[in-house]
């Protein structure tokens, strides 16, 4: 039966590009050798008890977890998902082929598993927060079962869209490992929550839940304001190809000036860039911001990059990023609909 798995590429996202131009994910451990020859978890075990002799003992039990994980139980026709740092997006696939070793591969992505990629834009925001709670764990393989995750994944990498836990979805896939190999550490990712993207995620979803239409050209001006620009924000209904006017200065008029549109809803395709670019050339504009929240198409993202000089994109996690650098200078009413707080806690030392 069909399982889904996490399989997260470097804590920067060093590994995401070349997962996606090679089919494939995996990586790190790059102290342990080929495990092709072995065929349990003993197995493995062995392997790196030898290799990481020193470690501490829950750092080798959760090293023995994920390598087994990768090396005996991600089959093909497993749903895969790749957490991507480079641009805060979710790549999906399903696994076409199991373990194998790639010395010829930079030690960093040697130890993998093959993917054929169907999605690799995926935004943040087209996931509910629960089921984004459930991705989110600070270890690099696991399983995620919750909140009926394997039929959810399937939706999305089908549609692009989370249907939900309320109704599960009439299904024969297995939601989640529940065989005697089931490894805690693994199939319980819930216990290494990664408590800084669970909180981004959590912000994410208030701001779309509340922010909805105009009312995110509200809190981008408010932003932009924040960081020193004037702004003028054009009224509900059609505003021409701009949401936002901005400019340094008493005025509003100084250099570098800004035009910005802000679209709340799905993927932006390449026309809205284009008329972005038109306005910005018509009116002589220094700058341009294109706030997408369902991020960009394919298309639109090739698009971009002609135009990186002029035109800067901000997604939904692009947009909470901008809200927590300057959310002790934003407005009363808008820290009164999006209370935060700061809270210190200790650095996974094996971060």
């Amino acid at each position: 039966m069909t399982a889904a798995w996490v399989v997260r590429s470097g804590k920067l996202g060093e590994r995401d590009q070349i997962a996606l131009e090679q089919s494939c994910s995996g990586g790190g451990w790059e102290e342990i050798p080929d495990l092709t020859d072995c065929t349990s978890r003993d197995d493995v075990a062995k392997v790196v008890n030898d290799v990481l002799s020193g470690e501490s003992k829950g750092r080798i039990q959760n090293a023995v977890a994920q390598l087994w994980a990768l090396r005996g139980r991600i089959t093909p026709g497993d749903i895969l998902v790749m957490p991507m740092k480079t641009t805060k997006q979710l790549a999906l696939g399903r696994v076409t082929e199991g373990y194998r070793y790639r010395s010829d591969n930079s030690p960093a992505m040697r130890h993998v598993v093959s993917v054929d990629w169907q999605r690799t834009d995926l935004p943040r925001s087209a996931v509910k927060q629960d089921l984004l709670y459930t991705l989110g764990s600070v270890l690099t393989v696991f399983a995620p079962s919750k909140n009926n995750a394997v039929a959810r994944l399937e939706h999305l990498l089908d549609y692009g869209t989370d249907p939900g836990a309320v109704e599960p979805l009439p299904t024969l896939i297995s939601q989640g490992a529940t065989s005697v190999e089931a490894d805690s550490s693994v199939d319980s990712p819930e216990l290494s929550t990664d408590f800084e993207q669970a909180a981004t995620d959590q912000i994410l979803t208030r701001i779309g839940e509340d922010f909805a239409g105009h009312e995110l050209a509200g809190l981008v001006t408010a932003v932009l304001e924040a960081e020193g620009f004037r702004c003028d924000m054009a009224p509900p209904g059609p505003d021409g190809g701009v949401d936002i006017t901005a400019g340094r200065g008493p005025l509003g008029l100084d250099t570098p000036t800004l035009l910005v549109q802000v679209k709340s809803g799905g993927q932006v395709g390449g026309p809205v860039v284009s008329q972005l670019q038109g306005v910005m050339s018509a009116q002589g504009a220094d700058q341009g911001l294109l706030v997408a929240w369902g991020g960009l198409t394919r298309p639109a993202r090739d698009q971009m990059r002609h135009h990186r000089l002029r035109i800067r994109v901000w997604e939904a996690a692009d947009v909470v990023d901008a809200v927590l650098r300057n959310y002790a200078r934003l407005p009363s009413g808008i820290q009164t609909r999006l209370p935060l707080k700061q809270v210190w806690m200790l650095s996974n030392p094996e971060d």
